[in-house]
């Protein structure tokens, strides 16, 4: 054994010498210089080769037994762990490759390569803590619903069984689960006012992922892309990173204005059930036109129907794809931001042949969307919790939509608030010189969220007194203290 060989150079005085036998040490066992059949010399042995007192030998030794390099054989002596050593040399760097990481580099000029900066795009942004805020008037987050967390659990609980997991253990590839498709097909779309094929859904990692997969598809550098002004921040920016062209189309109480510039768009964007921000509904005649429209100018019309379960006065509204009769309306649905915003659950109902593209084209991306959550999503439709969460849901914000147009009315009486029919926000416009983030700041400071409105503007004259006021994720009782606290700022900054 040439393990002596390891300690041909001297000892340094500027280290301990027990680490430095220790070193050596590990460096030959991990370098193969002491074979895993034969013991290490004996403590007097290795003490006279490498010249230094038997004691100091012994604790090193039985340091290395204590770190799982060597293990004690009584009458033997001490041997090389073999299982130890493999795994800590799957984990070794060489030399050279130390050497390479610690050498002098040029820095690579990130900046040059990126064709596309999505974080230098406007988007909307929520204080990563905000349950610590009194008064969270945010939208998007909600309270919990211990009820339906229940539900949840255990629908994820049988996904699990023997009977289902087959249907999510194994790679999809490009396919969705049946189960779940069915259970779209007969429970979310006869509420929108349509039907549809299994040919005709795909399954996505919720609304906004099903509108990144269409304008991956649709657009390019160049599509002329009609949006509603004020519009959805999120959909402006995936369709401004795919080089579009965007058409600002004004909205007002019955939704965006059908006008001839709409003529010359590949595409336009639509949010008709609760506009986005204001929540206002898009009336029939407007819909008609729209659709006319595209007929004529052939044109396709992507309809992003989030919360539209969430209609709090009047008749459920029918889709927009309910009245497509040359199917140029692509349906967005969304499964999970009615129950839990984070499962990231949502659906494309379309016609066949772009659905084969878009299956193809999401394989490219992400190849499918969680068997095991679609799984649990299906038998939790099937189960019709569902369906009794939406209405529980709807009981309670309704409560607070009445709470907050009564409390806005009462407290805030300088300020208009664009009345709706449902949804989980309301859009609030200030006095005229009162400015928006002026008063966001100021609000937070004092634990009252709110989120300023002229982000949701692509033209340059955006108005800077509008806020949008969500209040799924504050509780009912506390509404009329938190708008209080809302309007001592609104007073402080007019004045």
């Amino acid at each position: 054994m040439m393990i002596e060989h390891y300690f041909d150079a001297p000892f340094s005085p500027d280290k301990r010498l027990q680490q430095q036998i220790h070193e050596q040490l590990v460096e030959a066992i991990l370098a193969g210089g002491v074979p895993s059949h034969e013991p290490l010399p004996s403590t007097r042995s290795m003490a006279e080769r490498i010249k230094v007192s038997r004691n100091t030998v012994s604790l090193v030794y039985e340091r290395l037994a204590e770190d799982g390099y060597l293990r004690p054989v009584n009458r033997s002596g001490y041997f090389v762990d073999e299982r130890y050593v493999r795994e800590q040399l799957s984990l070794r760097v060489d030399d050279h490759a130390r050497n390479a990481l610690h050498g002098e580099h040029r820095a690579v000029d990130f900046e040059r390569r990126m064709k596309v900066r999505p974080s230098a795009q406007e988007n909307i942004t929520n204080p990563a803590n905000w349950r610590d805020y009194d008064y969270p008037f945010i939208y998007g987050q909600i309270t919990p619903d211990r009820i339906s967390m229940s539900c949840w659990r255990d629908a994820v609980r049988v996904a699990g069984t023997a009977e289902h997991a087959s249907s999510w253990m194994g790679d999809l590839v490009d396919t969705d689960d049946p189960m779940l498709i069915d259970q779209i097909i007969r429970r979310a779309l006869p509420q929108r006012g349509f039907r549809a094929g299994p040919e005709n859904i795909l399954v996505t990692n919720g609304a906004q992922n099903a509108v990144y997969l269409l304008a991956s598809l649709l657009c390019g550098p160049g599509t002329q892309v009609g949006v509603e002004e004020s519009g959805y921040v999120d959909a402006r920016n995936i369709f401004l990173a795919h080089g579009c062209t965007l058409l600002a189309q004004p909205v007002d109480s019955n939704g965006i204005r059908v006008t001839e510039a709409l003529n010359e768009t590949d595409l336009v964007y639509v949010t008709p059930g609760h506009h986005s921000p204001t929540n206002v509904t898009m009336g029939l005649q407007r819909r008609l036109s729209l659709l006319a429209a595209a007929d004529e100018h052939d044109f396709l019309v992507i309809e992003d129907d989030y919360e539209h379960e969430l209609n709090f006065f009047g008749a459920q509204r029918p889709a927009l794809k309910s009245f497509d009769r040359s199917g140029r309306v692509v349906h967005v649905g969304s499964l999970s931001k009615p129950v839990f915003p984070g499962l990231r659950l949502g659906f494309i109902a379309t016609a066949e042949p772009l659905v084969r593209e878009l299956r193809a084209l999401r394989r490219l991306m992400c190849r499918h969307v969680s068997g095991l959550d679609q799984r649990a999503m299906a038998i939790f439709l099937a189960d019709g919790h569902y369906d009794v969460h939406i209405r529980r849901q709807r009981e309670s914000l309704a409560a607070k939509w009445k709470c907050m147009l009564w409390e806005i009315g009462q407290r805030l009486p300088e300020c208009d608030v664009t009345m709706t029919t449902g949804g989980s926000a309301l859009w609030l416009t200030l006095p005229r010189n009162v400015e928006a983030r002026r008063v966001a700041a100021r609000a937070a400071a004092r634990g009252v969220l709110i989120e300023p409105g002229d982000m949701h503007y692509w033209g340059e004259n955006a108005p800077r007194n509008r806020v949008r006021l969500g209040f799924t994720a504050i509780a009912e009782e506390k509404i009329a203290p938190g708008l209080e606290v809302l309007a001592g700022v609104i007073r402080e900054c007019r004045g």
